[in-house]
């Protein structure tokens, strides 16, 4: 009797137990951060690679042989227009300028002597003190050495500017890259022009880039520059450091007027101010594009979004607090942690934020803001 009351006993507590156990399951309900959409008026913005280019590029030459006399040059400092930058020893080029001068002078002197002369045939040819031959052998002699002064004028002007090339000055403000020769370097810069060194013009800098053929056809189509403040039509931004923390401004001045079939893609330009020379002629940087405005935009966190083989899906919660799996259509990204959603969200809709490995489709949750 004792054997069967324990028995009993035994597959009452049994039982009791699982009861337990089944209805502290049933009791849990785990807990995740939800929220609703951002609702707000946003820019759509494109990004694109890019490189820069200073406003003027110039190498300064030798365009004569000598001696690199004197060098001014302290590398990458900036210069104004007129610097005096080097000095190629200018001795012979200032003896053929004495040489030209001289001949010239000489030349003139012929040439008033031989007006004169030219005055005294003619009058006395009315007398018949000369010959008519005279006369005309006179005004000859007048006609060579008035050719003979264009000649050395020429010659002249080609020796002083030769002098000139001596000299050898910045043609605009910028700055200089460092020297290619050092003083006492002969230059035979006659033969051939020899570059010393390199100024860039680097108070502006354009900014070059290339959009796609069909990108450039929906802001067409869309009208988009329309849709845009007036405040952000042909506005750029320009991240040229680490992350790109470092933004500047700039100004589209340029579309090209074909596209490039090779690549599809149409070359624009913008012009960016530099007064502090911190932005270098070939430096690559991420250019961002303003192409449009989208009214009551909806906004979610883009760490809430996951990706699978069908694309792009979200966890939303009902008003009963059970989650569905959705997929969704999304579109740029606004200040790196909200991603637009083009389609699948509705504002007032909840979605879950965080910890979306521990979620799955179908389970009941305590939704925490």
């Amino acid at each position: 009797m004792n054997k069967f009351i324990l028995i009993a006993m035994s597959v009452l507590l049994l039982a009791g137990c699982k009861d337990k156990k089944k209805h502290q399951t049933e009791s849990y309900t785990p807990s995740f951060q939800v929220s609703t959409p951002i609702v707000q008026d946003i820019v759509l913005k494109k990004e694109y690679p890019g490189y820069l280019s200073s406003d003027k590029t110039v190498n300064l030459v030798a365009r004569v042989s000598g001696t690199l006399q004197t060098s001014y040059l302290v590398p990458g400092a900036k210069v104004r227009k007129g610097d005096l930058i080097f000095v190629i020893e200018p001795t012979t080029y200032e003896d053929e300028v004495k040489q030209a001068e001289a001949q010239l002078a000489t030349s003139q002197a012929q040439l008033d002597y031989a007006k004169s002369n030219y005055e005294r045939m003619k009058e006395a040819a009315k007398s018949g003190a000369v010959s008519q031959i005279q006369v005309l052998q006179a005004e000859s002699n007048t006609r060579e050495y008035e050719a003979a002064i264009k000649q050395y004028e020429a010659a002249l002007n080609t020796a002083k500017t030769n002098l000139s090339y001596c000299y050898i000055r910045a043609p605009f403000d910028g700055r200089v890259t460092v020297a290619a020769y050092s003083e006492g370097n002969y230059i035979n810069g006659s033969a051939e022009a020899v570059t010393l060194a390199t100024l860039y013009k680097d108070d502006i800098m354009y900014a070059y880039f290339n959009i796609e053929d069909n990108q450039f056809l929906i802001m067409q189509l869309n009208g988009s520059k329309d849709q845009l403040p007036e405040e952000l039509k042909n506005k750029i931004s320009i991240g040229a450091g680490p992350n790109r923390q470092i933004i500047y401004d700039g100004t589209l001045d340029y579309l090209s007027p074909n596209i490039d079939l090779s690549t599809g893609t149409l070359n624009l330009r913008a012009v960016i101010k530099n007064p502090d020379g911190d932005l270098k002629n070939g430096l690559y940087v991420t250019i961002t594009l303003p192409y449009s405005e989208q009214k009551d935009a909806v906004l979610i966190t883009d760490a809430s979004i996951a990706t699978d083989q069908l694309g792009k899906y979200i966890y939303v919660v009902n008003d009963s607090n059970i989650v569905n799996y959705r997929h969704i259509e999304v579109g740029e990204t606004i200040n790196d942690t909200l991603r637009q959603v083009t389609k699948g969200l509705s504002p007032n809709e909840k979605y879950i934020t965080s910890a979306l490995l521990k979620v799955k489709n179908g389970m009941k949750i305590n939704p925490v803001k």
